[in-house]
C-alpha cells in the first residue's frame, strides 16, 4: 500500500526521523518491505508479534462494531 514517511509521522505526530528508523528495524527484522513510498507487510504474524496490546484490543473492537473482513483471520495476540 502507498505510505510516505512523511504521511506516517505526520498521523503519529512524531519525527520523520523516528519513521525511518522505525520502517528500516522492521524491514531488517523482515516484517515488512519498504520501498519508494511504498509499505507490503512480508510477515504479518511476526509484524503482530511485535506491536502493543493495543493492537488486538483495536482489532477485536473494530471487527465486533464493523464486522470482520472477508478472508480475515481470526487469531489475534494475546
Amino acid at each position: 500500500f502507498p505510505m510516505t514517511h512523511e504521511f506516517l509521522s505526520m498521523m503519529l505526530g512524531i519525527r520523520r526521523a523516528g519513521v525511518t528508523v522505525a520502517a528500516g528495524l522492521l524491514q531488517k527484522a523482515g516484517f515488512i518491505r519498504y520501498e519508494r513510498g511504498r509499505v507490503e507487510v512480508t510477515d504479518r504474524p511476526g509484524l503482530e508479534s511485535v506491536a502493543c496490546e493495543c493492537y488486538g484490543i483495536v482489532r477485536r473492537d473494530r471487527d465486533r462494531l464493523l464486522g470482520k473482513p472477508r478472508g480475515w483471520r481470526d487469531v489475534y495476540r494475546a
